[in-house]
């Protein structure tokens, strides 16, 4: 059995959680995924969906994972925003990461975006290195910020 890139599923979360978690793991921050395959549930397939899933899967095992969602410039109207890409370890350089990253491209101009952003660290040069195949534009300008309101 090959490769199939597909929409995620409600059946797909606890391996796409294992995914966040090896990811995790991978950008050195094991102690610090809190969401939980009841929360992905709710944010992705409830009343009010907060996000979209691709998965890989192969030979009936889900190997990776896209998840993304709209996000709004001012400037530049809607944009597709790829929150996280992720396939695991003994899968990756097999074109699961490239599948999944071509269908986010796809769902990108099949939806009238402007554009599809994302982050990478900038110690992550499989990644960096992958990306640059695309021409991508790495911006070193803007800090990111985050804040849990009290």
């Amino acid at each position: 059995m090959g490769l199939i890139i597909r929409k995620g599923e409600e059946r797909d979360l606890p391996e796409v959680l294992a995914l966040i978690k090896e990811l995790a793991v991978y950008e050195k921050y094991p102690d610090h995924v809190e969401n939980t395959v009841e929360q992905l549930r709710e944010d992705g397939f409830g009343e009010n969906p907060s996000y979209g899933l691709e998965v890989a899967e192969k030979n009936g095992k889900v190997v990776g994972m896209a998840l993304y969602y709209t996000r709004y410039s001012t400037w530049k109207g809607r944009k597709l925003y790829l929150e996280d890409l992720v396939v695991t370890e003994t899968e990756r350089g097999n074109g699961a990461g490239k599948e999944l990253f071509e269908r986010c491209l796809e769902i990108t101009k099949d939806g009238g975006y402007h554009s599809m952003v994302w982050q990478v660290l900038d110690w992550n040069e499989p990644a960096i290195n992958f990306y640059k195949k695309y021409k991508t534009e790495f911006d070193g300008e803007w800090l990111d910020c985050s804040i849990i309101p009290a």
